[in-house]
């Protein structure tokens, strides 16, 4: 039987259960991960996060729609919260409406989406219309995604801010991009959150981003922990070292988030999944022991070697 065969029938079959109407687990209930404050606030959430660029960018497609709730409610049950897209992620959001209408709507999301359109005084509409596929009420934070036509946004998203529309204003980049444009937007103007690519590959952002983000008082949102896959996929054909059990990381997933979590600047990391396994495996790895400096030093030269 094919891959994909196998996760059609696994999707229909997830579906098949939610539409029998089965006992889902109560959010409250289940295990905490370790959590971490917005800076700004105090407000507390979990470390690790659920990204949806490409992997619920899946169109109208029943079973894929399925399966997507599948991960959003492993997700839930281990006790994540925040979910993280874009108008840039083709379906993805409509796709996360689909999978809170399925879940009964749980009360503990943060949500997190993005203003992506050159054009500044279109930045109110297309946040709506990002609400709604969502369906929720609000945002409870709203980027400027690449930073596309910041200046007009941010002051959009200010007095959305004020006005109580939306809980938190942040600013977000991916893959080293435009990083001297991005310190001076946070070392200028009032953020609450900043979104980066960080991974034991991608260390760029140590140098200015986070200790900027450490003197501003700002949250710190990683993007790409996996590089999209490509890190993952590379690292299969290499068995995990054992020392990784020294910090309880029992996969190279779970090796990698460490790693990320452990600097004491980041508030949250938002892997991308498909699996349901996959998006419990995640959460897991928010958890005590994290790794020290020298420990830290350990794993990056391990992967980087690979």
């Amino acid at each position: 039987m094919t891959s994909s065969r196998r996760s059609i029938l696994k999707g229909a079959a997830a579906a098949g259960m939610m539409a029998a109407g089965l006992p889902r687990l109560s959010w409250a209930q289940q295990a905490q991960p370790l959590m971490r404050p917005i800076p700004s606030t105090g407000e507390m959430i979990p470390a690790v996060g659920l990204g949806t660029w490409i992997t619920f960018n899946v169109g109208e497609d029943p079973v894929l729609r399925d399966e997507c709730a599948a991960v959003m409610e492993s997700f839930f049950e281990a006790g994540g919260r925040v979910i993280d897209s874009s108008p840039m992620y083709g379906s993805a959001q409509a796709v996360i409406g689909h999978g809170l209408e399925k879940l009964g709507r749980p009360k503990n999301l943060f949500s997190a989406d993005k203003v992506w359109i050159s054009d500044g005084d279109q930045g109110r509409a297309q946040m709506n219309r990002s609400r709604r596929l969502w369906t929720v009420p609000r945002f409870s934070l709203m980027q400027v995604h690449n930073l596309l036509g910041w200046e007009a946004h941010l002051e959009t998203l200010q007095a959305m801010k004020a006005a109580k529309e939306i809980r938190y204003v942040g600013i977000t980049t991916s893959e080293g991009r435009r990083h001297n444009l991005f310190e001076r937007v946070m070392a200028t103007e009032a953020l609450d959150f900043v979104q980066v690519t960080y991974n034991p590959l991608d260390r760029e952002v140590e140098q200015r981003i986070l200790p900027l983000a450490k003197e501003r008082g700002i949250g710190v949102m990683v993007n790409r922990p996996f590089r999209q896959g490509a890190l993952t996929r590379r690292l299969e054909r290499a068995p995990l070292p054992g020392w990784a059990t020294e910090i309880g990381a029992e996969t190279w997933a779970q090796l990698i988030l460490k790693f990320i979590l452990s600097h004491p600047t980041v508030t949250v990391a938002i892997p991308a999944t498909t699996k349901p396994h996959h998006a419990r495996e995640n959460m897991r790895a928010a958890s005590d022991p994290l790794p020290d400096e020298k420990f830290r030093e350990r794993i990056a030269a391990h992967i980087r070697d690979i």
